[in-house]
């Protein structure tokens, strides 16, 4: 797992570069023309771009039981920060794309909700740490990088789709802007599941 955050993060930084130096016509944005003076979504698109990757890169450390271990104060630190640019930074600016996205209503729906969740998962996982509720603290932390994660899977099912059917533009909008993130969401969902009914197995096996 940690092989493919490594490939598709390199794939991520080679994405960003592309907007260095600032340009208003390059890759994505050739398509987004209409919407480029429009100065919120301006600047919420670039802050997206060059901010997202450091939540992204989050996963190398903060599921790790041995970096946890060996190193307890650099993963409460890189939390905090995952925490301050989700909820103060990239996922505002996040939301503020999610109005303006590609493929019309359908796909904006999309977008707004993953932004809400984006946020209100983040925001759970940071009171619950706070109130020393580690486990379920360690579950909103999944839902939530599950969501981070769509930035990887939504290009994937995007080329997929491409590479196989050749749907139009707008279409391949519409369908990858749920395809991103709800078969994570609904991943992560089912691990957690599963731990908690090792964990009742468990803790029933300890009473026998």
């Amino acid at each position: 797992m940690y092989g493919v955050l490594l490939f598709f993060s390199f794939l991520m930084l080679g994405i960003t570069l592309q907007y260095l130096p600032i340009k208003l016509d390059a890759a994505f944005l050739a398509i987004k023309q209409s919407y480029i003076d429009i100065i919120p979504w301006r600047i919420s698109f670039f802050t997206h771009v060059f901010t997202s990757m450091f939540v992204l890169l989050a996963g190398f450390t903060q599921f790790s039981k041995w970096f946890l271990k060996q190193y307890k104060t650099a993963h409460r630190w890189i939390g905090r920060m995952y925490v301050i640019n989700v909820l103060f930074i990239t996922g505002p600016a996040a939301f503020i794309m999610s109005l303006y996205a590609n493929g019309g209503l359908p796909s904006r729906i999309a977008f707004i909700t993953l932004s809400i969740l984006w946020f209100f998962t983040t925001a759970k996982a940071w009171q619950l740490v706070k109130q020393k509720k580690i486990t379920e603290h360690k579950y909103y932390m999944m839902r939530s990088y599950a969501l981070t994660f769509s930035a990887i899977t939504l290009r994937a099912w995007k080329w997929s789709l491409v590479f196989i059917f050749h749907p139009r533009p707008m279409d391949v909008y519409q369908i990858v802007a749920w395809l991103g993130w709800v078969p994570n969401i609904l991943f992560v969902e089912w691990l957690i599941y599963r731990y908690k009914k090792k964990k009742v197995h468990n803790a029933t096996a300890s009473l026998h």
